[in-house]
């Protein structure tokens, strides 16, 4: 975990910030955002950003390192959201971010996961984890994190599973859904409620080698290089925007 604070001069804190924007692409948006950071005492220390030829949407996520409080940082880049029109966000680098997980019988994405944040290795607060079968109860619990298992059989209970998810999500104010190997495949008003907050991690041959067998098509095919993609969940089965 990356430490929230740290120490510069005597009395200084200096806290290390996350600025992410989305807005419409024009000219000047680097260098206007670049400038509120200048008046805000700040230090970029990373930089992504990335353009969107087909939608015209500039994505960009700065670390910053400043000794601002958080009211004078949105102060300083109020103008600047408000001219662009941003959708924009401020978080501190390491905080952990409160996640839920489902999974159905496999535990080795659980485990791992449980593993890294008791490690200290994976910043996240997961407060319950949530299944359609009961097998990774004591998983869960050697870890001591609370275990529900509901069946999802039929489309009653499917939608009954569903409800408890944004009930959870509502209860612990969660961040981000995690799917650590569930195998079931999520409704679409369940993907839109959680827009941009469900992901999920697989072998890189979806989408292109879809339905069963990706392994022995990717090979017919004479694939050469297989990896992970991780991507965010929509309604078109495994085919939403990929993260990494």
């Amino acid at each position: 975990m990356v430490p929230n604070q740290y120490s510069c001069g005597v009395n200084d804190s200096v806290t290390h910030w996350i600025l992410t924007l989305v807005c419409e692409d024009r000219p000047g948006i680097v260098h206007a955002i670049s400038g509120a950071v200048v008046q805000a005492n700040g230090n970029i220390t990373e930089s992504q950003q990335f353009s969107s030829d087909d939608t015209g949407t500039f994505f960009m996520r700065l670390q910053v390192q400043s000794a601002i409080s958080r009211e004078a940082f949105e102060a300083a880049l109020a103008p600047i959201t408000a001219r662009y029109e941003m959708t924009w966000r401020l978080d501190v680098v390491g905080r952990p971010l409160r996640t839920l997980v489902l999974v159905s019988k496999a535990g080795h994405c659980l485990n791992d996961m449980l593993y890294r944040q008791r490690a200290g290795q994976l910043s996240v607060d997961i407060p319950v984890v949530l299944s359609n079968h009961p097998d990774l109860s004591g998983l869960a619990e050697f870890y001591g994190v609370p275990f529900e298992a509901h069946a999802v059989t039929g489309a009653e209970r499917k939608a009954a599973f569903e409800a408890r998810v944004l009930e959870v999500v509502d209860q612990y104010d969660i961040e981000l859904v995690v799917l650590a190997r569930y195998m079931q495949i999520l409704s679409p008003e369940l993907c839109a409620a959680l827009n941009g907050r469900i992901i999920n991690i697989h072998h890189s041959f979806l989408p292109g080698f879809k339905g069963a067998n990706p392994y022995k098509q990717a090979h017919a095919r004479g694939v050469k290089l297989i990896g992970a993609t991780a991507h965010f969940v929509t309604s078109d089965l495994d085919e939403g925007p990929i993260i990494e």
